[in-house]
């Protein structure tokens, strides 16, 4: 699992699992030999959005923090209180390895550029540009303290190189068309415009079958299978009196792997294809859902059919 580094990335929900402006750069453009201070055996190539090599000369040994901006994206300008999507590699520059790369564990993160995160972060993030790929280089820490990062492997003193990719923005809300509910769709329920519930007085019986509308089309890209989509969702069993889980109250989305088996079923037929930006309402059967077996820790029974409500804010 890649190690989360930035702070204040916020709290994460249950997922159902199975037991923004748009996730992608902009004209990305490959980097190469990197230089500067304890950068000078470092080479790091590939454009942005696809995961970066990393490649040393030797060991480094300079103790000095140095920030370098490799490629720089034609995207929005980022402020400080903004959220971005990013990707990070980091890589040991004691070892010369790549200990932690959130393109092959698929884990990109939605982060707040808030007071709580550290301010080595801040100053490197702040006032580029979406699109863009940032390079930090400091002692480890300056990053995870005097303890190191024993699950990546490195000791407090080693030196990190850690590489962002600056690949997207989530939308705030869902944007784009609006199409009116279908009958078979339960109503949102919202208090103080946040989504809390699904009213389901006039929800027909479910009929067993997977349905999926979306009541925003949103204006982003199409969700690719493979990618991560990040998500506000509400998910409640029909004629369930409250949730089972939802994170529309959380301060990042959660981000969820799509279209490959890594959510229940009904998600992955559903969810890909559809744009970022969109607000989608689905019925699940038990088939496309938990099974027979349910989810009887947060109440959900072999029989349930699951409803929920998605706004796809970003994905990479």
């Amino acid at each position: 699992m890649t190690a989360a580094v930035l702070a204040g990335c916020g709290s994460t929900s249950s997922t159902p699992t199975s037991t923004g402006s748009t996730g992608s750069s902009s004209s990305p453009t490959s980097s190469a030999s990197v230089g500067g201070p304890g950068l000078e055996s470092v080479t790091i190539t590939g454009p942005v959005g696809s995961s970066p090599t990393v490649k040393f000369t030797g060991a480094t040994t300079n103790t000095a923090t140095a920030t370098k901006t490799l490629v720089t994206g034609k995207g929005a300008k980022l402020k400080q209180g903004d959220s971005l999507i990013v990707h990070t590699v980091i890589a040991d520059g004691s070892t010369q390895k790549t200990v932690a790369n959130s393109y092959t564990d698929h884990q990109p993160q939605v982060v707040a550029l808030a007071k709580s995160v550290s301010s080595i972060f801040l100053d490197a993030l702040v006032g580029q540009r979406v699109g863009s790929r940032v390079v930090i280089y400091t002692p480890a820490s300056a990053v995870f303290g005097a303890q190191g990062n024993p699950q990546i492997g490195i000791k407090s003193t080693d030196n990190v190189l850690i590489v962002f990719d600056l690949v997207g923005q989530p939308v705030t809300q869902p944007d784009g068309a609006k199409h009116a509910s279908p009958a078979w769709a339960p109503k949102i329920v919202k208090t103080k415009h946040l989504i809390t519930g699904l009213d389901f007085t006039k929800t027909p019986k479910p009929d067993g079958k997977l349905r999926s509308v979306a009541l925003r089309t949103g204006t982003g890209p199409k969700v690719k299978a493979g990618q991560t989509v990040f998500a506000r969702y509400l998910g409640q069993v029909y004629k369930g009196s409250k949730p089972f889980d939802q994170n529309f109250d959380a301060q990042t989305p959660t981000p969820f792997q799509i279209g490959v088996g890594a959510v229940v079923s009904g998600w992955d037929k559903t969810l890909v294809g559809q744009h970022v930006g969109s607000e989608v309402v689905l019925a699940i059967p038990p088939k496309e859902g938990y099974g027979a077996k349910g989810q009887p820790t947060v109440g959900i029974k072999g029989t349930d059919t699951l409803y929920f409500v998605v706004d796809i804010v970003g994905a990479a």
